[in-house]
């Protein structure tokens, strides 16, 4: 702590300010709490499900019930292609990734709101609620990983046109890249509408918009020309075709479309954790 004497017009003999500068983020501190994050995950699984019928089998119902959906409008009334995969497996491969995406998001771009009463009263490293919450979904995505690998394998026992490749191998990597984006996206979020909640729903309307620019129900070469480099521009593209890619065979594997993902990944990372650290020092005056 760093202390001053005030001028006599200020009326304090002191002022105490912590001493933290924008690069002070304290890592070893978060290795330290690590026991407090997986409580958090304990919690937010049980919280999750509580007083539910289905409880966990939701991690299940959800992405068929959408499968379905997406099999009525878009493959059955919109006619977009799938590049000759079975409509079922397809958009599951979107899904299942998507789906990660947004719960990183939504754990980390509340953060202030919803942890307002415990932060105003114990101090930890409040980096561990929203990297909780990259955990949390990791038990989520492991049930509908296992939902895939079943439809993928009774796709592939009545349709031979499609096969894995070695590139599947990048599973962990996309799945790490796909966190991280949305860890970074909603620690800005969280950090920049913690004032104004009613951006929170702004943000959320962005967010179900941002879907139809990545290609989930739709293979990336099916869009027209003139919408390639649009979609493209989108960090989040590369990463869905090159899972695709590397469970079917079909799409993009762009390796400049990755290294383009994984620089805009660091650069909004490092931004949105500075800001989050920045933040968090005065953000109890205001909710």
């Amino acid at each position: 702590m760093a202390s001053s004497k005030a001028t006599p017009q200020g009326g304090w003999d002191y002022v105490i300010r912590p001493e933290r500068r924008w690069f002070d983020m304290d890592l070893r501190a978060i290795w330290a709490y690590r026991d407090l994050a997986f409580m958090y995950v304990k919690r937010n699984f049980v919280t999750l499900y509580k007083q539910t019928i289905l409880g966990p089998m939701w991690f299940v119902v959800q992405p068929v019930m959408t499968i379905i959906i997406y099999m009525f409008i878009f493959g059955g009334l919109a006619g977009i292609s799938t590049s000759g995969i079975p409509q079922p497996l397809f958009y599951m491969a979107g899904i299942l990734l998507w789906n990660y995406f947004t719960d990183c998001f939504g754990a980390s771009s509340n953060v202030f709101v919803t942890n307002a009463n415990v932060f105003g009263k114990v101090y930890f490293p409040r980096l561990i609620v929203p990297l909780s919450g990259l955990m949390s979904g990791l038990l989520k995505l492991g049930v509908q990983t296992m939902l895939f690998v079943a439809i993928y394998v009774w796709c592939r026992i009545s349709n031979n046109d499609f096969s894995a490749n070695w590139s599947l191998l990048l599973f962990p990597v996309l799945v790490g890249m796909t966190a991280f984006h949305g860890f970074s996206w909603g620690l800005l979020v969280s950090s920049l509408t913690y004032k104004y909640r009613d951006l929170q729903l702004l943000i959320s309307f962005v967010i179900q918009l941002l879907m139809y620019a990545t290609p989930v129900v739709y293979p990336l070469d099916a869009i027209p020309e003139k919408y390639t480099l649009v979609i493209s521009l989108n960090p989040l593209s590369p990463i869905f075709e090159a899972f695709k890619y590397g469970c079917f065979g079909t799409g993009v594997l762009s390796w400049g479309g990755l290294a383009y993902s994984m620089f805009f990944l660091l650069v909004t990372l490092v931004f949105s954790v500075l800001v989050f650290n920045r933040v968090e020092r005065h953000f109890m005056d205001c909710v």
